[in-house]
């Protein structure tokens, strides 16, 4: 394949200032139709003469890049030559045969229970958001943006320790969007609570008792027997939060020891 020349933008403006009056210029850049054009309006000289002073300032005024884009390329692409001349690498060329390769999508699948969670989370059907985002839950347990969504519905339905607990496990899985956490209107219950000020003084996080070893397979401890109706249910409400993640098992012991003290 024939190599094209370069066409120097100087040369182009000096041929537009002296010559375009009869379209030499647009000869030069291979615009042949405008070249007739001017060569017709030179009949015309004032007219002509006043294009190609224009033409001239305009590709005097022109950056190098534009100007080579513009009449030195072919479909796009500098032509081999510039790109030698200009010390830029030849593109890599590529075999009729090579195989094609299809692009790997590394996006992570969606959550159809999240996103349905969402929907109904904008309808204000709180009750199935809920139900949906902890079902996307059981697909990505450490969604960040699940946990949150989940604390604003719990919020808004006035359940204050669940919206607690995700707001908790949101912050431990990196949210780190403290000013939202501050000023989003879907948390103004869990603001006006007595423990948002310690809440938010532990960096947005639940504080747990010290943590203690844990007993020993070989000598577990017994279990203090449970009378009061009160204690029963605190600590079966205990046991469902550990059912759910939101506690550890650790966790769990330690609140069932103190409330069995």
């Amino acid at each position: 394949m024939q190599e094209r020349s370069v066409r120097s933008k100087t040369a182009a403006a000096l041929f537009a200032l002296f010559l375009g009056w009869a379209g030499i210029h647009r000869f030069y850049l291979g615009q042949v139709g405008l070249g007739i054009l001017y060569f017709c309006l030179m009949f015309f000289f004032g007219f002509s003469i006043i294009l190609g002073i224009i033409d001239a300032v305009v590709l005097f005024g022109m950056d190098d890049e534009t100007f080579d884009r513009k009449y030195n390329s072919v479909e796009g692409t500098v032509p081999p030559i510039y790109r030698r001349m200009q010390g830029f690498p030849d593109p890599p060329s590529r075999s009729r045969n090579a195989p094609r390769t299809k692009a790997t999508n590394n996006r992570e699948p969606s959550n159809p229970y999240k996103v349905n969670g969402i929907k109904k989370y904008k309808e204000f059907d709180l009750e199935g958001a809920i139900e949906d985002f902890k079902k996307g839950l059981e697909i990505q347990p450490q969604d960040i943006s699940l946990h949150f969504n989940l604390a604003c519905a719990y919020s808004l339905t006035e359940q204050v320790d669940k919206a607690y607990a995700h707001l908790d496990r949101a912050v431990s899985l990196g949210f780190n969007d403290f000013e939202k956490i501050k000023t989003h209107d879907d948390l103004a219950y869990v603001r006006i609570q007595d423990r948002w000020e310690e809440f938010k003084q532990e960096g947005f996080r639940l504080q747990l008792p010290a943590t203690t070893p844990p007993p020993t397979p070989e000598a577990p401890e017994k279990e203090p027997p449970v009378k009061d109706d009160l204690l029963l249910s605190q600590l079966k409400r205990l046991a469902e939060l550990r059912d759910r993640g939101l506690l550890s098992e650790q966790e769990f012991m330690i609140e069932k020891k103190k409330l069995t003290r």
